[in-house]
């Protein structure tokens, strides 16, 4: 797999190819599907955060709003309420690489200027264009992920992808982001309505490759791994991994997941498979 660098804000950059990247998810919400109400004092939230870190995270997304279906909104206000501390207290740590989760341009702003990294937008740069801006003007990271909420996809799990993503790309690039600031999310469980569709996403995933980006996935505990196992969503950690591989196999990049140490050891095998797949096409 070919190394990239990605920019990041502060100055910062992560190598992408040569070996997976964790992500560890930081829900401070009170209502997130899996995890939520366990993480929302700061003190609770930097436990978790030094936790995934040690695990092997080496970034950790801060999220302030859920983006469960049917979740309530909450204002800036309380968002930034949430997720300030937290990002400030993370960033005098220095563990780890910060990632805001987050559609708002103001509350991206002040992340990153408390300390984020990265910007990762769950309306793919399409609820709040100026979150571009931000991204270009900070220098941050932008993780821009594929939804199908609140519109009509095409019939075609992967055309839509290219349709969505496309669009997001110009918003990217007219606001002055440049591609080494860009990963893509596919979007796993984003009004992905059933079990199969998410999984025709996963078995044709590596037609994203195509894109010409590096590719991060979310498929953590998600309702389609429920389905196939029979599991519930705290109990998904093994069928995560499994997804994880899969992906790996199929050319993403980043990981982003609440069970770290289980992803970390499941890419981990992956990634030796596929060195030694490399060693052997060399001979």
């Amino acid at each position: 797999m070919t190394t990239r660098r990605w920019q990041l804000a502060h100055g910062r950059h992560l190598d992408l190819g040569g070996k997976a990247i964790v992500v560890g998810i930081l829900n401070v919400t009170p209502d997130s599907f899996s995890d939520g109400g366990l993480f929302v004092g700061p003190e609770q939230a930097l436990v978790q955060a030094r936790r995934m870190a040690e695990e092997g995270a080496s970034v950790i997304d801060v999220g302030g709003e859920s983006t469960r279906p049917g979740a309530s909104p909450v204002t800036a206000e309380e968002e930034q309420a949430r997720i300030l501390p937290v990002i400030e207290a993370l960033a005098g740590l220095g563990e780890a690489l910060i990632s805001v989760d987050t559609y708002r341009a103001d509350t991206a702003r002040l992340a990153v200027a408390a300390g984020a990294h990265i910007v990762n937008d769950v309306w793919g740069l399409q609820r709040e264009q100026g979150i571009a801006r931000v991204a270009a003007e900070t220098g941050a990271g932008l993780v821009i992920m594929h939804t199908g909420r609140d519109r009509e996809k095409l019939a075609d799990v992967i055309a839509d992808q290219f349709f969505f993503l496309g669009k997001s790309l110009e918003i990217a690039r007219r606001s002055g982001v440049g591609d080494d600031h860009i990963v893509l999310d596919a979007g796993f469980g984003f009004a992905k309505e059933t079990a199969e569709e998410n999984l025709d996403l996963m078995a044709r995933f590596s037609e994203l490759n195509a894109l010409g980006f590096p590719l991060m996935v979310g498929t953590s505990r998600k309702r389609f791994i429920g389905t196939v196992t029979g599991r519930d969503a705290a109990a998904r950690g093994a069928g995560t991994a499994a997804t994880s591989v899969i992906l790996r196999l199929k050319g993403a990049h980043l990981f982003r997941v609440h069970d770290v140490a289980i992803n970390v050891d499941a890419l981990a095998l992956a990634d030796a498979m596929l060195a030694r797949e490399t060693d052997w096409a060399g001979r």
